[in-house]
This record gives C-alpha cells, structure tokens and sequence, in this order.
C-alpha cells in the first residue's frame, strides 16, 4: 500500500495523531477512535495492523498489553517525497516569519 493510501485514511490519521504523543496503549487507542469515529474494536485493530504493516507504527508487547509508537520509516519516505515541493510553500511561511517578528518589533516599541 502507498504511503499516502494509508494516510488518506481519517482514522489512522487520528491514530498516528495519538501516537505522536508518545507511547500508546492500544485499549487507549481503541478507546478514543470508537468515540470519535463509532467503529468496532475489530476495525481499530485493522487501521492499528496497516499502520504497522505499513512502517508507520510499531508495537511491542508489555505482559499482555500492546504498546503502539511511531515508527520513522514511512514518515521518512513522505518526506522524501514531498521534499521536492517545499520550494512551493518554503518562501511564503519565511515571508510571514519576518512579518510576525516585524509585528511583534512594532508592538514593543
């Protein structure tokens, strides 16, 4: 599955979301996106297992708890890929940095 084909996907957006946080458990996980997103705990475990599949997350195994984090891999690929088009945006957000810094210059004086 592309990169992209897993991250078109709301729910293992929102998964990879939590995870950025730090370590999950995975009954945590399935807690919060069968309350956002009213899914069965067989579909969480779905996105859970694309996602490791995928290089997006990893699990380790603490007794009988699954313990989910991000995994780099895949991420690294995105932003391999979307590298190219930074030039696009790259200038802009430097343009409003210096605008910010000159707002908050012109407040302070």
């Amino acid at each position: 599955m592309h990169a992209f084909d897993v991250l078109g996907d709301p729910v293992r957006r929102r998964i990879l979301e939590l995870l950025a946080a730090g370590e999950q458990r995975s009954g945590n996980i399935v807690e919060v996106i069968q309350h956002e997103f009213g899914i069965t705990q067989a579909a969480v475990s779905q996105h859970l297992r694309i996602l490791r599949e995928n290089g997006f997350a990893s699990v380790r195994i603490d007794g009988a708890r699954r313990i989910y984090s991000v995994d780099g891999r895949a991420l690294r690929e995105v932003d391999e890929w979307l590298s190219r088009f930074r030039s696009f945006w790259e200038p802009k957000l430097d343009a409003l940095d210096t605008e910010i810094a000159r707002g908050k210059k012109k407040d302070k004086g």
